[in-house]
């Protein structure tokens, strides 16, 4: 249900933007879908425009749809303490998409950028630190995408007789079973 805040919100937000972005509400709150080259402009207009002040970045969200054209939905979760209210940002991308980088707008989204990075691939150009933050150097591939196996490609071990920790790839070798779908209760 909308409160008055939310009424606010909305008209406030029509008269501004004119329909140059996608505004939706559902039970979990207002959705904006725009396109990385009017994101930072988006964003700077969110956090200091005196009608919506939404001054808190809470999380940048990658969701994965192999399927579609646009596979992945960017979204940007925002909370302005001034009017209570939340919005989320989003933005459809495909693998190949370069969205620009949000630090400047939230030093927050720092870590969260080099997170989606790390663990989905999504590319943010002019980010300061770009690298890996939970995964190893070494590290192929994104495992956070749908398309990545559930062992990985690599395994890392201790090996007694070398006294090291060594990394080899995996063999997924499997004998053959004859499997026996017959109930035993019967």
């Amino acid at each position: 249900m909308l409160n008055k805040m939310s009424l606010t919100f909305i008209k406030n937000f029509n008269s501004i933007f004119n329909g140059l972005y996608l505004l939706k509400y559902n039970k979990y709150g207002f959705f904006l879908e725009t396109n990385a080259n009017l994101l930072q402009n988006l964003l700077f207009i969110l956090r200091d425009n005196e009608a919506y002040m939404f001054k808190l970045l809470i999380d940048i969200l990658v969701v994965d749809y192999p399927g579609n054209n646009k596979r992945f939905c960017l979204v940007y979760c925002l909370l302005s303490l001034k009017y209570n209210v939340r919005v989320n940002v989003k933005l459809h991308l495909n693998e190949f998409d370069v969205v620009p980088s949000s630090t400047n707008i939230y030093k927050s989204a720092s870590w969260m950028e080099r997170e989606a990075w790390d663990m989905s691939g999504i590319f943010f150009d002019s980010h300061p630190d770009l690298r890996r933050i939970l995964t190893d150097y070494g590290f192929e591939g994104y495992p956070l995408r749908k398309d990545f196996p559930l062992s990985g490609y690599k395994e890392v071990r201790y090996d007694d007789s070398q006294k090291r920790v060594i990394s080899e790839y995996i063999e997924m070798a499997q004998e053959y079973r004859v499997f026996n779908f017959k109930s035993s209760w019967e």
